[in-house]
C-alpha cells in the first residue's frame, strides 16, 4: 500500500489559491521539510493547470530540493485533454482519475505526493484518497481565494508532528484517522 500524501501551502485563514500572495518568506526549516516530504515520493500527482504552469518553469529551475525531484519524478496528470510540450515523465491520466488514484495507492512504489493542484487535492480529499496532509502555515492572513477546505466529508486527522520555522511558519504533518 502506498500513502497519498497532499503537500500544501496556505495561509492562517486556509487559502491555498495563489501562496506566493502570502508565502513571502522561506527558511532552511521548510527547505529540509520539502526534502523530508519529496523523499519519501517516486509519483506526483498534479492537475492540469499546475502541469502547464510547472512544465515552463521548473525545467530550467535551479531551486532545490525541488527542481531535481519535479524533473526527475513520474507525474500523472489530471486532465481530459492531450499534454502539451516535453515535460520528462509526465503523462495525462486516462479514465477516472479517483479509480486511478486507487489503483496507484493500492500498488507498490514509495508515496505518491500531490502538489499545489487545488482542485485535484479538493476532490482527493473529498473522495478519502488523502492519507497524510503535509502544510506550511504561513503567518499571513490572506484575506481572499480559494480555500483547502470547502464544504465536504468531515474527516478526522491526528498530529504526526508539528513545529515553527525562525520566518514564523508552522510545519504541520497530520495523518487520516477515519
Amino acid at each position: 500500500m502506498r500513502r497519498i500524501v497532499a503537500y500544501m501551502l496556505v495561509s492562517i485563514d486556509g487559502v491555498a489559491q495563489d501562496p506566493d500572495e502570502f508565502v513571502l518568506e522561506w527558511d532552511e526549516e521548510m527547505d529540509a521539510n520539502l526534502a523530508e516530504v519529496i523523499g519519501t515520493q517516486d509519483t506526483v500527482l498534479l492537475g492540469r493547470g499546475m502541469h502547464d504552469e510547472w512544465s515552463r518553469y521548473w525545467p530550467s529551475s535551479d531551486i532545490q530540493p525541488f527542481a531535481d525531484f519535479i524533473n526527475a519524478v513520474e507525474k500523472y496528470v489530471a486532465t481530459s485533454s492531450p499534454l502539451t510540450g516535453d515535460w520528462p515523465h509526465a503523462r495525462a491520466i486516462e479514465g477516472d482519475v479517483l479509480e486511478f488514484v486507487r489503483g496507484l495507492a493500492a500498488g507498490d512504489g514509495g508515496d505518491v505526493g500531490v502538489h499545489g493542484s487545488m482542485e485535484l487535492t479538493a476532490s482527493l480529499l473529498a473522495a478519502g484518497l488523502v492519507d497524510d496532509l503535509r502544510l506550511v502555515v504561513a503567518p499571513r492572513v490572506a484575506g481572499k481565494g480559494r480555500r483547502l477546505f470547502g464544504d465536504g466529508v468531515p474527516t478526522a486527522y491526528e498530529l504526526v508532528a508539528s513545529s515553527a520555522t525562525p520566518t514564523g511558519a508552522l510545519l504541520v504533518h497530520y495523518r487520516r484517522v477515519s
